[in-house]
């Protein structure tokens, strides 16, 4: 049964209530407490990817407490929200041969928005519906690395039927960049120190036609001050056949034997490679079977187990695609 509260307990009890609904949480008085707008966005830019869509870019802003996002708008209504790990948007179901305008603002966790920075105009090309025919892939992508935050890479021109409108770059089967049509050079902010980056490009034309990948660049950024040098594995070849893939890679130097290699498939752990006691020496090799049928794409990665117990970088990655 139950024992009936005194009267010291009841006044307790709503002295606490009454603290709760007056002071809130404590996350409530931050965001209270924060009317500090983040910076204006700057580099906004807009480019028509096709006849339909644009693809809008901007420097990533600053905040006294931290940015949680950002937002297009387009003639003052609001067109896309990104979250704050992200500095680019695709603007799809566009109106061809249209003019537009787009701005970008910052929002903070206490729903503080930045200015507006200056709209950047864009206009969308004409539509071309009958135009099935992709561009041909972009060759000889070079690259060149600018610190340990940033990499700018070159590329020859593609051919189109009608007329290349944009060149988008893929970092790990991702579209990380997208440049006008005009353009044969990118460059690529905001990348980790001491990490090897494989970089792709595609032609696109105004029917959203994307050419084939050009060659892949791997591009490893200048280590943070202080660290010590790359264990990532290196030299890293896949090579598709029917129902398996083989890979080929040269383990980092860490002083002893490499015994375990993880393998990552499509972004995700697949398995672990293990030797025993003893790897054979010099350039390591491993086979494993694939079920899909041809015409898949696969994207594969390594890193290797260091002395310490501890995983090492991870190599750049390769795409393969199942014959």
């Amino acid at each position: 049964m139950q024992r009936p509260l005194t009267v010291a307990a009841l006044t307790v009890s709503a002295t606490l209530l009454l603290a709760a609904c007056v002071g809130g949480t404590d996350t409530d008085k931050a965001k209270a407490k924060d009317t500090e707008r983040p910076s204006t966005p700057t580099g906004v830019t807009a480019q028509a990817g096709s006849a339909t869509s644009v693809h809008v870019m901007w420097e990533r802003s600053s905040d006294n407490k931290a940015v949680t996002g950002y937002e297009v708008n387009h003639k003052g209504r609001k067109v896309a929200v990104v979250p704050a790990s992200r500095n680019m948007v695709d603007i799809e179901r566009l109106t061809p041969s249209t003019a537009y305008s787009f701005t970008v603002r910052a929002r903070d966790a206490a729903g503080n928005l930045s200015e507006p920075g200056a709209a950047v105009p864009v206009t969308t090309p004409p539509s071309r519906p009958d135009d099935g025919t992709p561009p041909t892939r972009p060759t000889a992508l070079r690259g060149t690395v600018g610190g340990s935050r940033e990499v700018t890479l070159t590329w020859e021109r593609a051919t189109d039927s009608v007329g290349v409108t944009a060149y988008d770059v893929y970092q790990a089967d991702s579209r990380v960049h997208s440049v006008p049509g005009t353009a044969t050079t990118a460059r690529i902010a905001n990348l980790r120190p001491g990490t090897v980056y494989t970089f792709t490009v595609r032609a696109r034309d105004a029917a959203d036609n994307s050419s084939p990948d050009s060659p892949p660049v791997d591009l490893t950024t200048a280590p943070a001050p202080g660290s010590g040098p790359s264990t990532a594995p290196t030299g890293l070849t896949a090579t598709a056949r029917k129902g398996s893939v083989v890979l080929t890679w040269t383990p980092p130097d860490t002083g002893a034997p490499v015994r375990e290699h993880q393998l990552f498939l499509n972004g995700t752990f697949a398995t672990t490679i293990v030797w025993g006691s003893q790897p054979p020496p010099g350039q390591l090799r491993y086979t494993f079977t694939v079920t899909d049928g041809p015409g898949t794409r696969y994207t594969v990665k390594l890193r290797a187990k260091l002395p310490d117990g501890t995983w090492g970088d991870f190599s750049a990655q390769r795409t393969v695609v199942v014959p």
